[in-house]
């Protein structure tokens, strides 16, 4: 039940609203989210206030209004004074209300005329449609309030601006798109959405939405778990690459599960293979993993990476979100019988890792560490576009080490496209992610429970060690964490690919 007292909206409750009702409902009345907090959605918040600071940067002599959303009516105050004042160029954080919405504008800037221009700051590198309602609600609060607004912009940073390892050049780190025809369309129909979320407001108790794209897009609601419940693992919605539109049909006809399904023609081959493998119960190996799996000879290297992109480059040659590889593991074998080896690299201080990463890469690949071991055979890894584009752009960055580089690329055997076209097994639940075959195809390997389980989280790992401010017994366990889930992850490929070997030598 809800309080009696009917919450104001702000944008970001409003920006809610346009993704979900039920998620602004939730959002105003103060319902927890359910599970853990998100440390990904955290460190993307935090991201955007450091964008958002150093945007402030490129509008010399604006003045920021520093009260928080608990003392909204002194920011306003502020904002009217500074507004009066002809000498302040730019407003930060400006406040405003009308009809209990009340917006703060990221850069207010002042225009000949007695005119204002919006500029609405976002970490990301290109204007995107969800930008437009986040426009749209500033500047009908602010037209209502009696502000000439002239413009509504978007300002983002330019993927195109290269880092020259000095100081940043914010005119070049910045974009600014003029979105006000689009945000002007958009205004028309706000008075009516408005008026929805009021009445949804109004209800004693959540509204009723269907779960669906809302859900995830254009961001995963806090409140997913709330309202999308764990799937069976025949549910039909888990067959691979199962298209929205298609889905839907499927449910809409009552087919919910895969056993429901009873003619496969609809679907593509490696669905219909999913379908054939869930009904019996059994995995699928192909004839033709043979012919895949005689190219790898050995010595084999098992490889993966780990990154970070940060939005703001952070070394000379780097762009906006450009990855900094910071760690990598390799398990070799150098022939059936021997025993399995195992190399690492982890940078943990705030010193460019590229040039070390990629040295130290190239001693294990090319085998000049140890004598004897041959610098030349196939390296595995799980995906290798991602593979691929961090060693073209540490050619790029370091032009000594392209050719060896080149050389190492020609090397590569991506283990993804062989499982997605040779196998299927009931418990994928349609993925073909290394997280979901891996405890599929050897039970007794999981990444469940560690402290470090993906790349996102290793990612955040990383930017805790290289902030320095971490005391030597949580750096050493950050440390164990990272290097425990990218050993993982190459010891995944080396037991999947004997699995495979040995579905082989029980096919002949």
């Amino acid at each position: 039940m809800r309080p009696r007292k009917m919450p104001g909206l702000s944008k970001s409750k409003f920006m809610a609203g346009q993704q979900c009702v039920k998620r602004l409902y939730l959002l105003c009345y103060g319902y927890e989210p359910p599970g853990e907090p998100d440390e990904g959605k955290e460190a993307i918040l935090a991201q955007g206030q450091e964008v958002g600071i150093l945007a402030r940067q490129a509008f010399p002599g604006g003045v920021l209004i520093d009260d928080d959303h608990v003392h909204h009516r002194e920011a306003e105050i502020k904002t009217q004074e500074l507004m009066k004042d002809g000498k302040v160029p730019a407003i930060f954080e400006a406040a405003f209300t009308f009809e209990n919405v009340r917006v703060r504008v990221d850069i207010l800037r002042r225009s000949p005329g007695g005119r204002w221009r919006i500029i609405e700051v976002k970490s990301t590198s290109e204007a995107k449609e969800e930008h437009v309602p986040d426009l749209a609600i500033q500047a009908y609060v602010l037209k209502s309030c009696g502000i000439n607004v002239s413009r509504t912009c978007l300002m983002h940073l330019d993927r195109g601006y290269v880092f020259d390892g000095k100081l940043l050049d914010l005119k070049k780190l910045f974009a600014i798109e003029d979105l006000t025809r689009k945000t002007t369309a958009f205004m028309e129909g706000i008075s009516a959405q408005l008026a929805a979320n009021w009445r949804a407001l109004s209800l004693d108790n959540p509204p009723e939405v269907e779960p669906g794209d809302q859900c995830t897009n254009p961001y995963e609601c806090d409140y997913y778990q709330m309202c999308n419940e764990e799937k069976p693992a025949d549910w039909i919605g888990h067959l691979p690459r199962i298209s929205a539109s298609r889905l839907k049909h499927f449910l809409s006809e009552g087919i919910e599960s895969i056993h429901d399904l009873s003619d496969p023609s609809c679907l593509s081959e490696i669905q219909s293979r999913a379908w054939r493998c869930v009904r019996q119960g059994k995995a699928y190996f192909g004839p033709g993993l043979r012919k895949e799996l005689a190219s790898l000879r050995h010595p084999i290297c098992f490889m993966d990476f780990e990154t970070f992109y940060p939005a703001i480059p952070r070394y000379r040659g780097m762009r906006p979100f450009d990855h900094i590889p910071f760690q990598w593991s390799v398990h070799v074998q150098r022939n059936p019988a021997s025993k399995i080896e195992h190399h690492e690299f982890l940078a943990d201080d705030a010193r460019d890792p590229r040039e070390e990463f990629i040295q130290k890469l190239l001693m294990i690949l090319e085998g000049r560490v140890e004598r004897g071991f041959p610098g030349k055979g196939p390296i595995v890894v799980y995906n290798k576009s991602f593979e691929n584009s961090r060693l073209d752009d540490l050619a790029r960055w370091l032009p000594p080490y392209a050719r060896r580089i080149e050389n190492v690329k020609k090397r590569i055997w991506d283990l993804l496209p062989v499982i997605r076209k040779h196998v299927y097994h009931p418990r994928f639940y349609g993925s073909f992610s290394i997280k979901s075959v891996l405890p599929a195809l050897i039970p007794h390997m999981t990444y469940d429970g560690m402290e470090v389980s993906d790349g996102g989280e290793a990612g955040l790992a990383y930017a805790a060690l290289v902030q320095g401010d971490l005391d030597e017994p949580e750096m050493l366990r950050l440390k164990k964490a990272l290097r425990k889930y990218c050993g993982l992850d190459t010891l995944a490929m080396v037991n999947l690919t004997r699995r495979l070997q040995g579905e082989l030598s029980r096919m002949k």
